[in-house]
């Protein structure tokens, strides 16, 4: 009779350990990603929630960004603006840029205006102005651009990028990382120019990755069952099975 010990696949057994360990962990980690980031969406729409405040008291808090601010911008309705490409409920378009700088001893701030439909070919005028705009907006940081993201035409750009930006509109002095997105128009007048601030571009995917991980941990399983139980109870040849 056949020694079934002897017919144990254990380097399968361990190599197949392995893997579960590893999809398993996988899994378990894409779980733990989903509760961070169910808990960040919570986060970014409880500041979103919270009244405006004074800009400087926002951004001297611990957690500014999603929330509403205050500004006065000086001759922001004739401001230079560079013009960034963009698409907004399925509609391409521009969001206009622009320079504050709300207190004279504080950075500038790039203010998003709002969004203008390419069917729009008008645009507000540009003058100098000091006349001041009072605004509400709501706060962002703004990552770099990608390595792939074409290079701005002019006043004409087709990625965020605050240093280029900042240049374009000859801003002189230091730029704040965060970006405000005007909620309340610069220019009341222009119905045109839609201000908002696009929705938080937060991916949830992890729900369906943890699945994956561990649906492959459970086919794993199932495939080394299965094989194992082949293995033992296949006759070892040249022996007899009495």
């Amino acid at each position: 009779m056949s020694d079934p010990r002897a017919r144990f696949p254990w380097g399968l057994t361990v190599a197949t350990g392995l893997a579960l360990v590893l999809l398993c962990g996988l899994g378990t980690w894409q779980v733990q990603r989903l509760h961070w980031k169910e808990a960040l969406i919570a986060e970014a729409a409880a500041a979103a929630a919270q009244p405006p405040r004074p800009v400087a008291e926002v951004l001297a808090g611990p957690a500014p960004e999603f929330r509403a601010v205050t500004l006065t911008c000086a001759g922001l309705a004739s401001a230079p603006f560079v013009e960034l490409q963009t698409v907004q409920d399925g509609q391409v378009g521009v969001r206009l840029v622009s320079a504050c700088r709300p207190d004279p001893a504080g950075p500038t701030f790039l203010v998003d205006r709002g969004f203008v439909a390419d069917t729009v070919s008008a645009r507000p005028p540009v003058a100098v102005s000091d006349t001041p705009v009072d605004l509400t907006a709501e706060v962002r940081h703004t990552p770099p651009p990608g390595p792939m993201a074409a290079p701005p035409s002019g006043p004409h750009f087709y990625a965020r990028d605050t240093p280029a930006m900042a240049r374009a509109l000859t801003v002189s002095g230091p730029v704040a990382a965060e970006t405000l997105y005007a909620t309340t128009s610069s220019n009341p007048d222009w119905a045109a120019l839609q201000p908002s601030a696009p929705p938080a571009a937060f991916s949830n995917n992890h729900l369906g990755y943890a699945l994956t991980w561990f649906g492959l941990a459970l086919a794993l399983l199932g495939t080394y069952v299965a094989l194992l139980r082949r293995r033992m109870s296949a006759p070892t040849p040249g022996k007899s099975s009495t």
